[in-house]
């Protein structure tokens, strides 16, 4: 629009000034000009037809005329200029509620988690007996949470000397009724129903399984079972429900397994990432007896340390309830510890 006037003027200001008569617009048989030449030089028009009419017009309305285009030009730059200065510096909309919360994960939780979080230094590292106690104070949900320890290491599953995979009696036990189902023959059939199993079979039972039978927490196999249990893989693999002799699922003194993982026996192995999980009692304990089972899990995991592992073993060590947040522990600490 600028530039639009700014040529116009310099047209008033050159017919003016050369005081031109433009055939195209005027004739001496008709002075008036006719519709498409106004439409297409408005100032033009008005300057030739008033020094048409008064041959003294003076010039210096060209002059005016470019000077109060310049102005308009100029205005409207800083009109722009200001609208622009005026956006950048509206501040934001403050966030309210949880998307004004720092981390994004805090926005999906409840309010009762982002309470009970507030009770524990999220960077800080705890000495066992600490953060045992303060994790008794997190459990705040209407049912009685389980315990859980998540142990980090410094190993690759994908690689066989650095696979871990074992149990550990826990003295204290689970604070779980452990229903455990036993495949076997002959006379083993009697010896694990006298040692107090749930569910005992072979071919029958494992025809159960194959329907779609999960009713139990431990399956163990005799050996001379293996070979029928192997077809099992896919259904029990999973699950982590297949007998293993790592697990102590597969042995033949099935009446001592039974009584072990009734008593409190864990299984655990590493995940595709190096990480270990283990419960090791329920927040119903008392901080004694959680110690103690602690401990214990802590004292496997070291014992079974893979072969391939290098350098440092533990990363990092958190504990927490089934419903609350972690609790980060100092490594060395725990490893020295000593009741």
């Amino acid at each position: 629009m600028a530039v639009c006037a700014t040529h116009s003027s310099l047209m008033i200001a050159y017919a003016a000034s050369k005081d031109l008569t433009i055939p195209s617009l005027f004739s001496s048989a008709n002075p008036r000009p006719n519709k498409l030449s106004v439409a297409l030089y408005p100032p033009l028009v008005l300057l030739a037809g008033r020094r048409a009419s008064n041959p003294s017009f003076p010039v210096v309305v060209s002059a005016v005329a470019a000077e109060a285009d310049v102005d308009t030009e100029d205005a409207e730059q800083n009109e722009a200029t200001s609208t622009t200065a005026t956006a950048v510096l509206d501040p934001p909309k403050p966030k309210k509620g949880k998307a004004a919360l720092l981390l994004k994960r805090d926005r999906t939780r409840s309010k009762r988690f982002l309470e009970i979080q507030k009770l524990r230094e999220t960077k800080k590292e705890y000495d066992v007996k600490t953060a045992i106690s303060l994790l008794k104070q997190t459990a705040n949900t209407r049912f009685v949470e389980s315990v859980e320890a998540h142990f980090r290491l410094n190993i690759d599953p994908k690689y066989n000397d650095q696979q871990l995979r074992a149990t550990v009696s826990l003295p204290k036990g689970t604070g779980q009724t452990v229903k455990v189902a036993v495949l076997a023959q002959g006379e083993k059939v009697d010896e694990a129903k006298n040692a107090g199993a749930d569910i005992v079979g072979s071919d029958d039972l494992i025809e159960q399984i194959k329907g779609g039978f999960m009713e139990f927490d431990k399956l163990i196999a005799s050996p001379d079972m293996m070979v029928k249990v192997a077809g099992l893989g896919k259904i029990l693999g999973p699950r982590g429900l297949m007998p293993n002799p790592k697990a102590g699922t597969v042995t033949a003194n099935i009446p001592q397994a039974i009584e072990e993982f009734k008593k409190g026996k864990v299984e655990f192995r590493a995940d595709k990432t190096g990480i270990v999980h283990i419960p090791f009692g329920k927040v119903n304990f008392t901080e004694e007896d959680l110690l103690v089972n602690f401990l214990a899990a802590v004292k496997s995991v070291e014992t079974n340390k893979p072969k391939g592992a290098k350098g440092v073993y533990w990363k990092s060590a958190h504990i927490c309830s089934s419903m609350g947040p972690s609790i980060k522990l100092n490594i060395r600490e725990m490893i020295d510890f000593k009741p």
